[in-house]
């Protein structure tokens, strides 16, 4: 039987990729994206069903993930209305009980505090969280909480936590760890095209269930020094 899946952010970058994997896969799609930006899917329009609205707009989700088998979600911090956790909270409350929920956001996001960020990674994200906030358009605090109701949640949910982006075709599917500062995910990059591989390939991993991966290019230095290290 045909997976449905739902894309909710799928006008975006990482959502367009995900749709890719996702019609490549043979799934039937939900999509979800701003009704000014629903022509960004003018393309794929006769192969999936949209639903305009805002990600967080309850009404909108509920309808959207309605007999979905999966929900994948880009955890977006815009604004400062709790944008993030209106939208996990829905998906939450209205995706069925069966359903994989995957949700994406970035390596700032620690599920137990065992994570070890850079004096780097540290001052740029409380530098650009305090500028963007000023600025009301970006709410990273509101990202936090977010994953901090999807850790509390008894779903059957993955967040993945991905590193600095990049543009390029695919390199294959990333590698991850459980914890930010392991030394396999030190080169910090990772495809876009293949976060959201990951994300697409998560719905049928059960061992990511309630894990929260940070993931890095397998094609990247720290990975392949990894993984020649298990070799050996």
């Amino acid at each position: 039987m045909t997976k449905k899946v739902c894309i909710i952010g799928a006008s975006g970058k990482l959502g367009r990729y995900m749709l890719q994997h996702a019609l490549e896969k043979g799934y039937q799609i939900n999509a979800v994206c701003r009704e000014q930006s629903v022509h960004k899917l003018d393309d794929v329009k006769d192969k999936v069903t949209i639903f305009a609205g805002a990600t967080n707009d309850r009404d909108v989700v509920k309808h959207a993930v309605a007999d979905c088998d999966a929900v994948l979600t880009v955890l977006v911090p815009w604004g400062v209305q709790q944008y993030s956790s209106g939208t996990a909270q829905a998906v939450m409350d209205f995706a069925p009980e069966h359903a994989r929920l995957i949700f994406s956001c970035g390596w700032h996001i620690t599920r137990d505090g065992k994570d070890v960020y850079s004096f780097k990674l540290k001052m740029i994200v409380a530098l650009f969280g305090s500028i963007a906030r000023w600025l009301r358009l970006v709410e990273l605090d509101d990202q936090v909480e977010a994953c901090k109701r999807i850790f509390a949640s008894d779903r059957k949910w993955t967040v993945v936590r991905a590193s600095d982006l990049e543009e390029g075709e695919s390199q294959g599917l990333p590698l991850w760890r459980e914890h930010v500062g392991d030394e396999a995910l030190a080169s910090n990059i990772t495809r876009r095209i293949d976060f959201a591989l990951f994300m697409v390939e998560a719905i049928e991993d059960a061992s990511l269930i309630q894990v929260a991966p940070a993931i890095v290019s397998c094609a990247s230095e720290s990975a392949q020094q990894a993984t020649q290290v298990i070799e050996s």
